[in-house]
């Protein structure tokens, strides 16, 4: 339990410093655009959005050949981004990008 919960604070700091570097948008028109014109180099969907959100950002990463994944909830990936709530979010940093995926890939291993 500890061990997932330290994950979960690697996660939520490290989109805390991509949202102060301003490396991340948030909000269905913000990430729709940094996905069309090529500046999403990953897609964060809320565990707890809409089915209808999850299945428009899914179709929207894999037609841009965008990397994505689901994580956190809806209130935890706004706070992070100083905002109430957020169902999706787009890293635009491929740094920022690689080490989300790696927080990802080992919390999902524990």
């Amino acid at each position: 339990m500890a061990d997932l919960a330290e994950s979960q604070r690697k996660i939520t700091n490290l989109l805390s410093m991509a949202a102060r570097a301003r490396r991340i948008v948030s909000g269905s028109f913000s990430v729709t655009e940094a996905v069309k014109k090529g500046q999403a180099a990953f897609l964060l969907i809320a565990a707890d959005a809409a089915t209808e959100t999850k299945n428009d950002c899914r179709h929207l990463a894999e037609t841009y050949k965008v990397p994505f994944a689901e994580g956190l909830d809806r209130e935890t990936l706004g706070q992070c981004l100083g905002k109430e709530y957020r169902a999706m979010a787009a890293l635009t940093d491929a740094g920022f990008a690689k080490k989300l995926r790696q927080l990802l890939e080992e919390q999902a291993m524990r």
